[in-house]
């Protein structure tokens, strides 16, 4: 093989820098869209309670039960000791909110991230190789088309104890199809490209020519992918939470909404319903504005018809 493709450390760290460059001219473009920039704004935010909210929490939210006048202060409304008001168990509902932002973190970004990654390698593999591979991989995509991600969700839940990691494992095995079909269309048409043949000729091997050549150019699309895939989590975890299946040692939004429901409050405690239900809607509408203004970049084509 000729010592044009031997390693060097040096080129290895300028492509690092050339490519954390790229990527901080991509950010900065993005957030050039107000939409975008509102959207980062709350994504930001949602961080941060994920990684502070717990500690932020004025009492615990599944230990302290809040007292007043020597009674349990039961569907209490925002004021007093409880800002947002109190559940029917005389919990404290901002406590909850706070602690219940980091599942939901967990799973929106390691189930978005995780379902990014594979169905990224998926679509680059198939599309690379085509042939047997192709078709191995593409009639397992189908497979997983095929299956209703909600009934199979529930059935693999309803024989383990829920918690959230497995949670964002069931996520990542059903989600990743979506990008893996779209990363192939483009692998398959970025291989085809004179660049690509070239590498070949000189010598690269598949595996160089793949991750080298062939995915720098469709990574736009899969980071694209990856940041709905983390509005696709947040939304499948809390309605997995909802439906009971959630983490039971945990307090995250979606469990949130379903002990509410439970309760027979739904219509009455509009301060408990409130709080998890805007949080889940306000990251995944800012995840989706983020994404949007991403797509311009990924697809010239979108920004040209907006001017």
């Amino acid at each position: 093989m000729s010592s044009e493709y031997s390693f060097d450390p040096g080129t290895a760290i300028e492509r690092l820098r050339s490519e954390g460059d790229r990527a901080w001219r991509t950010l900065r473009f993005v957030l050039r869209d107000n939409s975008a920039k509102v959207g980062f704004a709350v994504i930001v935010a949602f961080g941060f309670l994920g990684i502070f909210g717990p500690l932020l929490a004025p009492y615990h939210p599944i230990e302290d039960t809040l007292q007043q006048g020597g009674s349990m202060m039961r569907l209490q409304p925002p004021g007093g000791k409880a800002v947002l008001g109190t559940t029917s168990f005389g919990k404290d509902i901002l406590s909850q909110f706070l602690a219940g932002a980091r599942p939901t973190l967990i799973v929106g970004l390691f189930g978005g991230v995780g379902t990014g990654v594979v169905g990224f390698l998926v679509g680059l593999t198939s599309g690379y190789f085509g042939g047997r591979v192709d078709e191995f991989l593409m009639r397992l995509t189908d497979l997983t088309f095929a299956l209703p991600f909600m009934p199979m969700a529930l059935v693999i839940l309803s024989f383990v104890t829920p918690s959230v990691w497995l949670i964002t494992a069931v996520l990542v095995t059903f989600l990743w199809k979506m990008p893996a079909r779209v990363i192939r269309s483009e692998v398959m048409t970025v291989k085809e490209r004179t660049f690509v043949k070239s590498a070949r000729a000189r010598g690269a091997g598949h595996l160089r020519t793949m991750f080298l050549h062939v995915a720098p150019n469709v990574l736009g699309i899969g980071f694209l992918y990856t940041a709905y895939a983390v509005g696709w989590s947040i939304v499948a975890g809390a309605s997995l939470a909802f439906l009971g299946f959630g983490d039971p040692t945990t307090t995250s939004w979606g469990r949130m909404l379903e002990q509410v429901f439970r309760s027979g409050a739904i219509r009455v405690a509009w301060w408990w319903v409130l709080p998890p239900a805007i949080g889940i809607g306000a990251v995944t509408t800012g995840v989706f504005l983020v994404g949007r203004a991403f797509e311009e970049i990924v697809n010239p084509d979108l920004q040209t018809d907006q001017e």
